[in-house]
């Protein structure tokens, strides 16, 4: 949906979606999705129906993406980050720079928490062309929410770009965030990651306290700088799930990453089909494709008819490259 609100506003074509995360325990769609479409519909001078929490439905009709300063709330811990990657592209083809204030969640689950946004996508952003900057100014975790970003767009030429090869790992850190809960917690998932990636320095794994009112909240991030990439892997604090197993999970998809030569993660390659697909061309390698990244695809031709396909490379990676 997300992915068809950026598409509908840079190529003018209405959408129609049913069934709506038919496949969720909770289907239709959630606050922070009304939010993402709210501010498609704001930038771009859209009409939609169907649009509020729960709605299985919804119609699209574009207009004319226009720059300025916005100011998106979700409400809730929805994520903030998520709303942002709406309305992202069709802001960096409009004819001038924007200014967004989002406010909502920062750092929760399913969805890419702001250091990924900032550290891991934004760069391969910039490289083709644009000039983008992001700052944190409040952390937000479910169930509060209450985070706060600010991103300012400057559009320039889309130029395709090939993201082949990340280059020699240069460093690596492991930050555990803690606000209102124990000191404990944050110090487990640092002891456990340090157990599970044993190659990484003493002085790569740190705690860091943020003030008691961002909390409630918790998250393991890991972070890994290559010279052409960086890749940062993130685990999320949650009532019933110990601080062991979440750093494990965390560490275990990190040491995989580290242990192939994909420029891309999962969720990077997820987030990359839609600049690439804007530039009309470039590659890059990934990891095992996912669903989404499969769905993505499969969107983008639906809009520009563009095919993407996934070719799995000796090594083990894939090389996802524009067809023609």
């Amino acid at each position: 949906m997300r992915n068809a609100c950026a598409l509908s506003l840079v190529t003018g074509q209405a959408f129609r979606v049913t069934n709506v995360r038919g496949g969720r325990a909770k289907p239709g769609l959630m606050r922070q999705h009304v939010t993402a479409v709210e501010a498609a519909l704001t930038v771009g001078g859209a009409y939609a129906e169907g649009v509020f929490v729960g709605s299985s439905e919804l119609t699209f009709t574009p207009g004319r993406t226009a720059p300025g300063n916005y100011h998106f709330a979700v409400g809730t811990a929805g994520s903030a980050c998520l709303v942002l990657q709406t309305i992202l592209m069709p802001l960096l083809l409009a004819d001038g720079p924007s200014r967004l204030v989002i406010e909502g969640g920062t750092h929760n689950m399913m969805a890419p928490p702001f250091e990924f946004i900032d550290r891991v996508f934004l760069p391969v952003i910039n490289r083709m062309g644009q000039n983008v900057s992001a700052r944190l100014v409040r952390h937000g975790f479910f169930p509060k929410g209450g985070g706060r970003i600010e991103v300012d767009v400057n559009p320039g030429k889309l130029a395709a770009i090939d993201c082949i090869d990340r280059g020699a790992l240069q460093s690596v850190s492991a930050i555990a965030l803690f606000a209102a809960l124990p000191f404990n917690v944050a110090a487990r998932e640092i002891a456990t990651a340090r157990k599970m990636l044993p190659d990484w320095p003493e002085e790569a794994f740190t705690v860091r306290q943020l003030p008691e009112e961002q909390g409630p909240g918790n998250a393991l991030l890991l972070e890994a700088v290559f010279e052409n990439t960086t890749e940062v892997v993130t685990g999320f604090g949650k009532l019933g799930v110990p601080a062991e197993s979440l750093a494990k999970t965390a560490a275990q998809r990190m040491a995989g990453f580290l242990a192939s030569d994909a420029f891309a993660g999962p969720y990077l390659a997820d987030q990359l089909l839609l600049p690439f697909a804007m530039s009309g061309g470039g590659s890059f390698t990934t990891v095992k494709p996912s669903q989404h990244s499969r769905t993505a695809a499969d969107v983008v031709e639906r809009f520009t008819g563009q095919r993407w396909l996934f070719e799995q490379q000796p090594s083990g990676s894939y090389l996802v490259r524009h067809q023609g």
